[in-house]
């Protein structure tokens, strides 16, 4: 016996086959039509960059742990891309002289990570990326809020099942450096154990505490801290809330579309300020979607000039487990809205004809590749989800006629060919 090749997608990556496609479609359908009326053009980069990039700004976990390297035939390190802000940051460096700021920008890249597969992480995804890049304005924060609560809604979210969790890492700081009174050297490790906070027990965070070297007293302050939500605001000094756009986005209008959440990190290196996650609120799926933030000086590696950014990567993982959670996946669309059967082969010609009038119709139409028996065909029509057929018969054709058939009632009639588009979309209405 011969030994075949595995037909299983390699560990951590998926096939999507037809119907599946058909949901993703749908859903990310939805999502560009809501980031396109709002402004945002589309974008795209190569899925080959330099390593250096992620290294020196994606943070350790990535750059060290779930990155996809090679060296390439001209020695050049290259990595597979596992976000894609690196990638836009480095477009807009290179395109900013001709690029009139701010500017909103989207894309729907394919990323890999080299991550334990489980619920909510594979190997290789796709994510949705919005930023607007070149304004420090509290505004840039509204809209992206604004766009997260449209996104969501366009796919059938309520507002009761996401939270949109925000905080401001220099806040943050703040907080740890003058109420905790962690020193500066240990501040980045801190930010590590906070962002671990809710994945992690009460004693195995304690124990992540002393290591860094604070106190038992410093640890119940810090878990204060963390749990004050917008009552921490009030004990920071005014020099730290100034200049903090969060504060601003807090005191307008726009301050019930997020919740202020002092636990909120990101464990991104090249976040500065303003960080944010998405939360599923349902019980079954208690976990965040996705998430971003802002970011002052990420394209610093390509410029001097300071461009300043802000967006989230919203990945397909998780957004299909809230869809799933909430009831709210779409089902997926029939291959085809009518099929036209020849009854004999002298007639393929002759339905092609009919079947390029319903197309310019509008509609999505097939015809027999290989034509069998007209019982097979109906039956094959059905199992594709055709709501009609179209049936080309030869004294029919002869007198100019074609007979359309209702898959649902069973019920047909002749129709003048050139009447067959409107008697198909009449059934389908």
């Amino acid at each position: 016996m011969p030994e075949y090749l595995p037909t299983a997608p390699t560990r951590g990556t998926r096939d999507f086959l037809p119907a599946e496609m058909s949901v993703r479609t749908q859903v990310f359908g939805h999502l560009y039509e809501v980031l396109e009326r709002r402004g945002f053009l589309r974008y795209d980069g190569p899925i080959l960059e330099p390593a250096e990039i992620y290294e020196a700004k994606s943070g350790q976990e990535i750059a060290d742990q779930q990155l996809y390297t090679l060296t390439d035939k001209g020695g050049r390190r290259l990595a597979l891309r596992p976000e894609m802000t690196p990638s836009v940051a480095r477009m807009i460096a290179g395109n900013a002289k001709s690029l009139s700021f701010p500017v909103r920008w989207y894309s729907h890249p394919n990323c890999h990570r080299y991550e334990k597969p489980q619920r909510g992480r594979v190997r290789e995804h796709w994510q949705i990326n919005a930023d607007i890049f070149g304004s420090d304005s509290a505004n840039c924060e509204i809209e992206i809020f604004e766009l997260i609560h449209d996104l969501m809604t366009a796919l059938g979210a309520t507002p009761d099942m996401f939270a949109v969790r925000v905080n401001d890492r220099n806040l943050l700081s703040s907080a740890l450096l003058d109420l905790v009174g962690v020193s500066p050297e240990h501040l980045s490790q801190v930010f590590a154990l906070v962002d671990r906070w809710e994945k992690l027990d009460r004693d195995k965070l304690a124990e992540g505490a002393a290591e860094i070297g604070l106190s038992d007293k410093q640890f119940e302050k810090l878990s204060e801290v963390l749990g004050a939500g917008t009552a921490l605001l009030d004990e920071l000094p005014e020099h730290a809330k100034e200049n903090s756009n969060l504060v601003k986005v807090l005191a307008s209008g726009a301050a019930d579309l997020v919740r202020f959440e002092p636990i909120i990190v990101r464990g991104l290196a090249y976040y500065t300020s303003t960080v944010f996650e998405v939360f599923d609120t349902s019980p079954e799926n208690r976990r965040a979607l996705f998430g971003g933030g802002r970011y002052s000086d990420l394209a610093s590696l390509f410029t001097p000039q300071q461009i300043t950014g802000i967006g989230f990567g919203m990945g397909d993982v998780t957004l299909m487990d809230f869809l799933d959670t909430h009831g709210l996946t779409p089902a997926p669309r029939s291959e085809v809205d009518v099929m036209v059967v020849p009854v004999v082969e002298e007639l393929l010609d002759a339905a092609r004809e009919v079947a390029k009038s319903l197309r310019q119709a509008g509609l999505r139409t097939s015809t027999p590749i290989e034509l069998r028996k007209l019982g097979k065909e109906l039956a094959r029509a059905d199992k594709a989800g055709a709501a009609a057929v179209v049936i080309v018969g030869q004294e029919d054709w002869a007198a100019g006629n074609v007979t359309v058939r209702s898959l649902a009632t069973r019920e047909q009639r002749q129709v003048p060919t050139a009447e067959a588009p409107a008697a198909v979309q009449a059934l389908l209405s």
